[in-house]
């Protein structure tokens, strides 16, 4: 695929079969996502469908190649090696060359483990490792340097040139060298553009490879009936041979180029991929054997030694041992975290200075590292909807270029004929016809629809890359450019204004009952709980009874019953419904503790009040700061939380978020977001907890701070890794700048094409004798779209807004170190 054409020839391929849902082609990736149904399609049928469109295909399925170090000597061993694995649950492919002595297994992870199927090998007597392997995109350039030493150098040279001028029969010399020189280059090397646009046009599209087949084979068949013309005439005309070979040259490097521009723009997911860990060191349960194996043979509940300098092979947990571990390479955080017995780890994280045992809980696809590298893949095969601009422009660029250059041929030829120019115009050795020709021929191959095609996904390639570096993972196109366009950033509270670590910073019991009773009953009925309030209470709690019947409130609290008695622990309007009064002794004291900025939580056993809780939790470092840097872009700020109005606006007023909203439950944070896009406004959403995914979900823009739920990050469209506020206004101004690109790119490629086809067409030589040759035209066209992505690349030096970059200096943020 080369341009966006060519994308779109291959998703309308795919969409014509029966059972298809939908199909998105990444033009840089090289890849298709493909939904359809099992039952009335099958994966070969859609393979079959790419290759009749003209381009190769293959099924990405769980492979892996095996390099067959030691043993095979004959294909009796090739036999028994492809036997062994064959017997083997979950194996659906095996291949093993004996002259490479390498293999590949097509498995399904469900069944069978990497592991497994080398222990295999290995016990039928063959010694065996991974391989491991990456496919670039190689182009091999063919350069017909005699045909141009003929066409350029000879004539200057007059011992070579009075050669050129020799008559081998009725022909030239120097046109029979030229016509055979060429004619491999226009066939061989040339086969690829014909069988492109012949599957291009079969397919109902028409994309590059139409013009420069168009433009090539014009100037080939003319130069060819030219020398015919000459041997029965006597007057040998110009040949345009240097045509051929210059134009396959040029493009075939811009496509070179192209892909080493390429190249640059996903060098993010080759760094990610850098900090998967090579090796591992697995032991037995005792502890006392020790085997060196490949990282990716790691299982589920293996036991594995982390020496203090070397990186964390696997996500899970420390079995034995302390240390601190730099996550910053995954979080973006430079402080050193410390790890205990029980302490989560991820793969990927390098273990500074103790001795760790850790057991694997998340291997494979489904560890941290290599989910963050699926999303950015998954980010960057997402189109944005500006896309669609290009992708419109597209479908009809080569029909309507065609039709240009077939009416700027016909205009000049026919100027000739009726004599509106004169005849010195023409450069000796032509005529109307050839004259008008080769204009015809500048325009066809001058015009490139893959500058336009290129825009946009080069843009957001890079984009996700220096996000994904910078701690923000970006899920596509559609998020990274709705960012651009947000008016209104709606705010959570709990983990994400404040640190979403609550404590209890006094309590105060009534109606009669001592503090530590009523602390007991109030930690046993959050003991069922994961709300971070819960967490609070029971590290303040001394000890905690036994409850049954327990029942989590959304939005209000838990409720259960504790030695026969109902206990309630939650917020005001939890008491207040059910009929509970409040003393004025207890109303006055909760009023004092949400006017501190506090969350009162309020014990209840069975009709009274027995206690009130006084729960605080910071606010982030960088709230303040961030507020009001949205402020300074221009961003309408608003915070919405369940907590009670009294404690939302003194957080509110403190953080400087002028609008707040108090006691609004899981469901109606979404209807909040909801009213605020009813006047068209878009609207950000920055929350970390399960109750927030509803309104992540509905605002145009979700933010997910990575510390938060699995299920928050899962409705979100942005991840921000590092848990900073900062990465708010990170996010939206990197959005703004790269869509400040892409803009610029269309400008580019569209004000490239608004140019260079009248140049070529020949609106110039009236005045001043300004035309292109072809070949030149050629080189101008493979150098639009390597320089539009030059202007992407750009992005790669994309620094954080000044505003963010200040906090760094701050002492709080050293002291962290």
């Amino acid at each position: 695929m080369t341009c966006t054409a060519c994308s779109t020839s291959v998703e309308k391929a795919v969409l014509r079969i029966d059972g298809v849902s939908s199909a998105t082609v990444a033009l840089l990736q090289n890849k298709a996502d493909v939904k359809f149904d099992p039952r009335t399609c099958k994966e070969d049928a859609i393979k079959e469908a790419i290759e009749d469109a003209g381009f190769d295909a293959e099924i990405l399925s769980r492979t892996f190649m095996i390099d067959l170090v030691g043993g095979m000597t004959c294909t009796a061993c090739v036999n028994s090696v492809e036997g062994v694995l064959a017997k083997l649950p979950g194996v659906k492919r095996v291949a093993v060359a004996l002259a490479t002595e390498m293999g590949e297994v097509e498995f399904d992870p469900k069944a069978v483990q990497r592991r497994q199927i080398i222990e295999t090998i290995e016990d039928a007597g063959f010694e065996a490792e991974l391989i491991e392997s990456e496919e670039r995109d190689k182009v091999i350039l063919t350069i017909e340097i005699p045909v141009f030493f003929i066409t350029v150098v000879c004539p200057h040279v007059p011992f070579a040139y009075r050669l050129l001028l020799i008559h081998c029969g009725p022909f030239l010399m120097g046109d029979w060298m030229k016509w055979l020189l060429v004619t491999p280059v226009q066939f061989i090397i040339g086969k690829k553009f014909y069988l492109g646009a012949y599957h291009s046009l079969r397919s109902g599209s028409a994309n590059m490879d139409v013009l420069v087949t168009l433009g090539t084979t014009s100037a080939y068949v003319y130069s060819v009936g030219a020398i015919f013309y000459g041997a029965f005439t006597g007057f040998h005309g110009r040949t345009y041979f240097e045509t051929t070979t210059m134009l396959f040259t040029f493009v075939l490097l811009g496509k070179y180029l192209e892909v080493l521009a390429k190249g640059k723009t996903s060098e993010a997911i080759g760094k990610l991929l850098e900090l998967a860990p090579t090796t591992a060191m697995l032991v037995t349960a005792d502890s006392e054997k020790e085997t060196e194996i490949d990282a990716q043979l790691i299982q589920k509940g293996d036991r594995l030694k982390v020496v203090p300098g070397s990186k964390i092979p696997a996500d899970g947990f420390v079995v034995e041992g302390s240390s601190h571990v730099n996550e910053g390479m995954i979080t973006g955080e430079a402080a050193l975290v410390d790890k205990s017995v029980g302490d989560n780890v991820i793969g990927g994280t390098i273990n500074v200075n103790g001795l760790l045992y850790i057991e694997a809980v998340k291997v494979g696809r489904d560890a941290a590292l290599a989910k963050i590298v699926n999303l950015v893949e998954n980010a960057q095969m997402c189109k944005a909807p500006i896309q669609k601009f290009a992708d419109y422009v597209s479908s009809i660029f080569v029909p309507v270029v065609v039709v240009l250059a077939l009416s700027t041929w016909i205009c000049w030829y026919l100027a000739g004929v009726l004599e509106l120019y004169p005849d010195s115009w023409m450069p000796d050795g032509t005529n109307h016809f050839v004259f008008a020709l080769m204009f015809g021929i500048a325009v066809l191959v001058i015009a490139c629809p893959c500058a336009l095609g290129l825009a946009t996904p080069t843009a957001v390639m890079v984009a996700t890359g220096v996000g994904a570096s910078n701690g923000i993972l970006i899920k596509g196109g559609d998020a990274l450019e709705r960012a651009h366009q947000i008016q209104c950033v709606v705010f959570d509270k709990t983990g994400t204004l404040t640190n979403g670590r609550p404590s209890v910073t006094t309590a105060k019991a009534f109606n009669g009952m001592t503090l530590s009773e009523m602390l007991a009953f109030a930690a046993a009925a959050e003991a069922g709980s994961e709300h971070p309030l819960a967490r609070a209470v029971l590290d303040y709690a001394y000890h905690h009874l036994k409850c049954s019947d327990f029942k989590a409130l959304p939005g209000q609290g838990v409720s259960c019953i504790v030695e026969g008695q109902i206990v309630l622990v939650g917020n005001t309007k939890l008491v207040t419904e059910q009929g509970i009064p409040i003393p004025q002794q207890a109303a006055n004291y909760l009023r004092e503790v949400e006017e501190r900025a506090r969350t009162g939580v309020l014990v209840t056993v069975g009709h009274d009040l027995r206690g009130i809780l006084a729960v605080s939790d910071p606010l982030k470092r960088e709230a303040a700061i961030v507020v009001e840097g949205l402020n300074q872009m221009g961003i309408r700020t608003l915070m919405v939380t369940g907590d009670n109005w009294t404690t939302a606006r003194a957080v509110s007023k403190e953080v400087g978020i002028k609008e707040c909203m108090g006691e609004v439950l899981p469901g109606g944070k979404a209807e909040v977001v909801k009213s605020l896009q009813s006047d068209g406004t878009v609207v950000a959403m920055v929350g970390d907890g399960i109750n927030d995914s509803p309104a992540l979900a509905a605002a145009d823009v979700g933010m997910a701070i990575g510390a938060g739920t699995d299920i928050a990050i899962e409705a979100a469209d942005y991840v921000l890794m590092r848990s900073n506020l900062e990465d708010v206004i990170t996010a939206i101004d990197l959005s703004r700048k790269t869509f400040a690109r892409i803009r610029l790119n269309y400008v580019f490629a569209m004000g490239y094409n608004v140019v260079a086809i009248p140049v070529a067409a020949g609106v110039l030589y009236p005045f001043f004798s300004i035309s292109l040759p072809p070949w030149m035209a050629g080189a101008a066209m493979a150098m639009s779209s390597v320089s539009v992505i030059g202007c992407s690349l750009l992005l790669r030096l994309y620094r954080r807004p000044r505003l963010t970059e200040i906090l760094d200096f701050q002492p709080q943020h050293r002291s962290r170190q």
